[in-house]
């Protein structure tokens, strides 16, 4: 119930794809079998048949051990093309025994090991693809990214500078960096970096995509709208994008060009919970709280672990009247995540609608206690206070909470709280 409705805190920086990492093919031999020529993936092809391929080159026991290391090299990407990153790593270790002295190799299991979160190892890998070749720009970028990963995001800088040092036309450099500046709050920066990206890649949605992300952080919704379209013409494919854009034309207040643009997010991406919520929470804003509900049991079911799914379906299950249904979403929420001042905030407006001012209060000074600007608890605690007869101190967190929200008072009255 606080200001910002939102479970989960929506930068929206951190719901852009970021990755930007390369899974580098090794070249074929001078063999041009049809299985080479699917290992190597000259045919564009799906990577099971370019595992296939590569599977029959390393089962052949004909070939030299360079070009084994290809065949476990190339087959290592299509793993992880496929997510199997494990897998990729697996071979990766074997191209690395057999060629030791490859960058590339080391930078593909690298990648491997940021895709699974394991940015340390990552880095170990990159530090030694550099030292194998310390004008190799991929590297650089890659181990810049595992850093912005981390939060060392000047560390990162310093990676992607010399990357594009090495070469002044890689997009994907300038991109990242954008992130990276993106990050720190440096918007105006970031933006310098998309443009230059967009300028040596004007295909390239993701810069397009990023640059609307920096645009939104600082309030240019209209800007952040334009970049997002131009994303999805070029990949009319891009659920990320679609998502983003609808919080942009959230915060507008357009909700039902919100709702259309999380509607096709979903499409794209059914199993997305974070789409489920984000699409609930405009249509809470439009106060179809029966809907708002039925996509935060599709984000609840999706993803029952993250607690901000519990705290969004308690606070319009409250709204809404179901009382004992949001205390059980509210105290489910703090199971997860003990502590949390919106969802103590929402549970103490549950208590104060249901008539357990006590708790309520409790609940209230619990939440203030971890965020003692929280509008909405302040005006619920007063609430609850002059339901109990301390009419003072009852008036002195009302005026409290106007200072902080002047529209504190009409925006609760119209949740039922007077």
């Amino acid at each position: 119930m606080g200001a910002i409705l939102s479970a989960r805190k929506y930068v929206i920086a951190g719901v852009i794809t970021l990755a930007a990492i390369i899974g580098f093919a090794v070249l074929a031999p001078r063999q041009q079998s049809q299985d080479w020529i699917r290992c190597v993936n000259k045919e564009k092809a799906s990577p099971d048949l370019q595992i296939g391929g590569c599977t029959t080159v390393i089962q052949s026991d004909k070939e030299s051990k360079n070009n084994l290391a290809i065949a476990f090299t190339n087959r290592g990407v299509a793993y992880r093309n496929k997510g199997q990153y494990a897998r990729a790593i697996q071979d990766y270790d074997q191209a690395i025994k057999l060629d030791p002295n490859d960058a590339k190799t080391f930078t593909n299991r690298g990648s491997a090991y940021d895709d699974k979160g394991q940015y340390d190892r990552a880095i170990q890998d990159y530090d030694r693809a550099i030292k194998l070749d310390p004008n190799y720009a991929y590297a650089f970028n890659n181990r810049g990214k595992a850093y912005d990963d981390k939060g060392q995001y000047d560390r990162a800088i310093q990676d992607f500078d010399q990357a594009i040092k090495l070469d002044v036309n890689y997009a994907r450099a300038f991109n990242n960096r954008g992130n990276a500046y993106s990050h720190k709050g440096q918007y105006d920066r970031a933006i310098q970096d998309y443009d230059q990206a967009i300028k040596l890649d004007p295909n390239y949605a993701l810069a397009f995509a990023n640059r609307g992300v920096a645009y939104a952080n600082k309030g240019q919704y209209d800007r952040a709208i334009q970049d997002y379209d131009q994303a999805i013409k070029l990949d009319p494919k891009y659920a990320t994008a679609f998502d983003n854009r609808g919080y942009a034309y959230k915060t507008k207040g357009d909700l039902d060009q919100a709702i259309a643009d999380y509607s096709d997010a979903l499409l794209l991406i059914p199993a997305s919970a974070a789409y489920f919520n984000d699409r609930g929470q405009a249509y809470d804003d439009k106060k179809d709280y029966g809907r708002a509900i039925q996509d935060y049991d599709q984000a609840s079911k999706l993803d029952p672990l993250y607690a901000g799914y519990w705290n969004s379906r308690c606070r319009a299950r409250a709204i809404a009247g179901q009382l004992k249904q949001a205390l059980k979403d509210c105290d489910e929420s703090l199971r997860l995540k003990p502590d949390d001042a919106d969802t103590l905030d929402s549970r103490g407006f549950t208590n104060l609608k249901s008539g357990n001012f006590d708790k309520a209060a409790a609940d209230f000074d619990a939440a203030l206690k971890l965020n003692p600007k929280l509008a909405s608890s302040l005006y619920g605690r007063g609430i609850a206070k002059q339901k109990k007869g301390n009419s003072t101190g009852g008036e002195a967190d009302l005026a409290a909470a106007k200072a902080i929200e002047p529209g504190i008072a009409a925006r609760m009255a119209s949740y039922g709280v007077k």
